[in-house]
């Protein structure tokens, strides 16, 4: 990278971590621009000083691996990093330009592509902007600080509810739930269930179970397996802790609870014990991702204490980008 851009990319980077800050404080405290398939985008304001930089990602996901099962096979991140309070005009600028550098890429007009931008959720002055060029709010990235209250327990947990640390004698049971959360987010675009789907979720809750079944918990009531947390231990959590604020991170990758026992307090007393048993182990931050068109999951978390940090922000086909 030349040195101006260097400059130019270091300045950015510090102006928007500023802003993040203010905007934020459970946003990360640097906002460092990684490498992108080409010199970054740049957009100056009117006094000449750049107003935003922007570097745009590929990802092909091959076939056979459980990441497909949460996204398209071919995706195009861009990156940015806005410095004014005011990110409209910016924005525009930025997405016009990437618009123009996936035209000149074959592979975005492949059909099961996405082009693909995380926002913060409190960074509202460039909604309008992801809109008008075609982007919609598909995820969102919430996050719940350690200690942080949710609603009083009721005086008594629903009756015969258990809550155990499942083992390898669990395998079929937690597959099973874990699928749950696949075939259930799938209806909402956020999960695309693949020939090798379950076969790889097996496989990897397996591992889970025999490794470090104390990182997941499996609700029975009169015995009868009806809900699951499965949570990523913090040094599986790296690939998601950069979006967050410094400390100890974990992501929460599962929660699932039977149809026919929802709105019981199942789900509530379920996600209260690991939320006990997170702040326990000194875990600081917890995140989560949930498709911002289920109904289910947003009042849901939210009493239980997440709000969003990142709306993730899609155009499936990338090529839809206006």
């Amino acid at each position: 990278m030349p040195w101006v851009v260097r400059d130019i990319v270091d300045d950015v980077n510090k102006a928007v971590a500023r802003r993040w800050q203010a905007l934020d404080p459970l946003l990360p405290a640097q906002a460092r621009l990684p490498e992108g398939c080409m010199a970054p985008l740049v957009v100056r304001a009117a006094n000449g000083r750049p107003a935003g930089i922007a570097v745009c990602r590929h990802e092909h996901v091959p076939d056979g691996t459980l990441n497909q099962t949460w996204g398209t096979r071919d995706r195009f991140s861009l990156v940015l990093r806005l410095r004014d309070t005011d990110t409209g005009p910016a924005m525009d600028d930025l997405l016009r330009q990437w618009g123009e550098h996936l035209t000149g890429r074959p592979e975005a007009a492949a059909e099961e592509t996405a082009a693909m931008i995380s926002w913060p959720s409190r960074d509202v002055t460039a909604i309008n902007a992801l809109l008008r060029h075609g982007l919609q709010a598909l995820t969102v990235l919430a996050v719940r600080p350690a200690g942080r209250p949710s609603p009083a327990a009721p005086q008594d947990a629903p009756p015969g509810l258990v809550i155990r640390e499942p083992g390898p004698g669990d395998l079929d049971v937690v597959t099973e739930l874990e699928m749950g959360t696949i075939r259930y987010d799938a209806l909402f675009g956020t999960a695309f269930i693949r020939p090798a789907t379950q076969e790889l979720v097996r496989a990897d809750t397996g591992s889970a179970l025999a490794t470090r079944p104390d990182w997941v918990w499996l609700a029975e009531q009169d015995g009868r397996p009806v809900g699951l947390v499965h949570v990523q231990p913090p040094e599986e959590s790296g690939w998601i802790a950069t979006m967050a604020r410094p400390g100890v991170t974990v992501y929460l990758q599962t929660m699932f609870v039977r149809p026919d026992v929802r709105a019981s307090g199942v789900g509530a007393t379920l996600v209260r014990r690991v939320h006990d048993d997170l702040d326990a182990r000194g875990v600081q931050t917890t995140l989560l991702h949930y498709a911002q068109m289920n109904p289910l999951s947003g009042p849901f978390w939210n009493r239980m204490g997440y709000r969003p940090l990142w709306t993730g922000w899609e155009a499936q086909p990338a090529a839809t980008l206006r």
